[in-house]
């Protein structure tokens, strides 16, 4: 099975303390810590278990500049079989639809039986639905399990109320995963160093038949106006005490402002 995974930089949280820039359009990025985008190492780690269960190869993917050259490598040292950089500077300012635009085209350009994306990146949530739609291929969102068998999938997806939904889904599809499917391996400065001199080819708007009028900041139907750090909420209460005093006490207060019937 040909595995083809879009995978985004993004700033790590857990290594940042993020902060609006002076003019409170974007965040300060100068400083930042980048690493893979969380729900796209799941979707890594999900395309590598299927490939070893049935067989083939599994690509990495991103749509970006030189420094996101660093996530494919951690890919590919994750275990990865190829890595693909998508770079051009017709794509900067695309939005959701940009991007799946571009990676739209890419695929076309491929072989793929299965494409994976994280759930999400940055909240929104767009790109695999996007692509699913532009390659009239079946989507499933929210995705944690997959089982491969005679030429289908078999998927799980959580739906509203914790429940579960089942569906067969024939290839090839593109799915997007859901953090928590499974426990994405450890990748150690060795399995980095092995990988550092593998070449990664790099694809422009003209190796993919991009048109630059779909994608850029020209393009783009949506836009980001403003950013802002939401105010400190009042009457908030701090509670101190042990556990069971602490549900005693909430217990309370939420029946004394009608949330209990």
């Amino acid at each position: 099975m040909e595995i083809l995974v879009c995978v985004r930089r993004v700033p790590d949280t857990s290594e940042n303390e993020i902060e609006l820039n002076a003019a409170g359009n974007d965040i300060e990025r100068e400083e930042l810590v980048y690493s893979v985008n969380e729900a796209d190492n799941y979707a890594v780690e999900e395309a590598l278990q299927i490939r070893d269960r049935v067989g083939g190869n599994v690509t990495v993917v991103t749509v970006g500049g030189e420094d996101d050259e660093e996530v494919l490598r951690r890919e590919l040292a994750m275990g990865a079989n190829h890595a693909v950089l998508i770079s051009d500077e017709a794509f900067s300012g695309s939005d959701g639809r940009g991007i799946a635009t571009i990676l739209k085209d890419f695929v076309r350009k491929g072989r793929y039986d299965l494409i994976l994306t994280g759930v999400q990146a940055d909240d929104a949530a767009q790109v695999g639905g996007m692509l699913a739609a532009m390659l009239d291929y079946p989507f499933a969102s929210l995705v944690n399990s997959i089982t491969a068998e005679d030429g289908k999938l078999k998927v799980s997806r959580e739906i509203e109320g914790g429940n579960r939904e089942i569906s067969e889904i024939d290839l090839p599809c593109v799915l997007s995963i859901q953090t928590g499917i499974n426990e994405p391996r450890y990748v150690g400065m060795r399995g980095i160093r092995q990988v550092a001199s593998v070449p990664i080819p790099t694809l422009g708007a003209s190796d993919l038949g991009v048109e630059k009028a779909a994608v850029g900041e020209v393009a783009a139907k949506v836009r980001r106006v403003d950013y802002f750090v939401p105010a400190f909420s009042k009457g908030a209460d701090m509670l101190h005490g042990s556990r069971e005093e602490n549900a005693h006490t909430v217990l309370e207060l939420v029946a004394a402002r009608g949330g209990l019937k």
